[in-house]
């Protein structure tokens, strides 16, 4: 007769063995779950440690360097380019305002539309030009000119119809005058930097004198002001 004490035994013994390898398999699973929950997870340590092997301070001191060789190779920088970016952020300091009263101070809703243009576009081209001049090391105003805070005055001054022809014929004539400048720039720049900004310039002046056109308020003799500004007779 078979001996059933001993194939107890056995089967005992194999049966320890066969739970040692479970545990072990998934001992070594959860290790591996645990370091690829590690490298993965946002606030872990090993989630910020550089792909590359580098450490942070060196990637960082690189990402600089490669930014001031991409600013350096960008191409020379004119004093028409130092030009531009001062009149880009002069125009920004009055026209922000300009389009600020006219939600206040219009009586039509084609001006205080064309006030909300303003208002977005230039916010955006203002803090462009700000990172650009920063880059290129171009010194940019605090304030609007004169002339400038002359015209944010006149608005400030006038109500209804009167403010809706003034500052419609104001900024356009503002506009059309920058317009020609940021063609000139962006013809005959070098600089990688300054011809990027001056298409984005161009795209923000184009929209404005677009819905300041669109109000139907424009005089004539505005138009005929800015074409002998921009190509006075010789």
């Amino acid at each position: 007769m078979p001996d059933h004490r001993g194939m107890t035994a056995k089967a005992r013994a194999r049966t320890v063995l066969v739970v040692v390898a479970t545990l072990a398999v998934v001992a070594v699973g959860s290790v591996m779950v645990l370091k690829a929950s590690a490298q993965t997870a946002p606030g872990s340590t090993q989630a910020q440690v550089p792909a590359y092997g580098h450490d942070m301070g060196g990637m960082q001191m690189g990402s600089a360097a490669e930014a001031s060789a991409n600013v350096a190779n960008a191409g020379p920088v004119t004093e028409l380019d130092k030009t531009f970016l001062v009149k880009v952020r002069q125009a920004g300091l009055w026209e922000m305002p300009a389009g600020d009263l006219a939600q206040s101070h219009a009586s039509s809703d084609a001006v205080k539309r064309a006030g909300l243009h303003l208002l977005d576009g230039h916010s955006h081209l203002d803090q462009l030009v700000r990172e650009d001049a920063k880059m290129l090391g171009v010194t940019l105003p605090d304030q609007a000119s004169a002339e400038q805070q002359g015209w944010v005055r006149q608005l400030t001054a006038a109500q209804g119809l009167e403010f809706d022809k003034l500052f419609v014929n104001l900024l356009r004539a503002s506009h059309g005058k920058i317009f020609a400048t940021i063609a000139e720039v962006r013809a005959g720049t070098q600089n990688d930097v300054i011809r990027r900004h001056a298409t984005q310039a161009n795209q923000t002046v184009l929209d404005h004198m677009n819905v300041l056109e669109d109000t139907g308020l424009v005089d004539p003799q505005t138009i005929a002001d800015v074409a002998a500004a921009v190509n006075p007779p010789k």
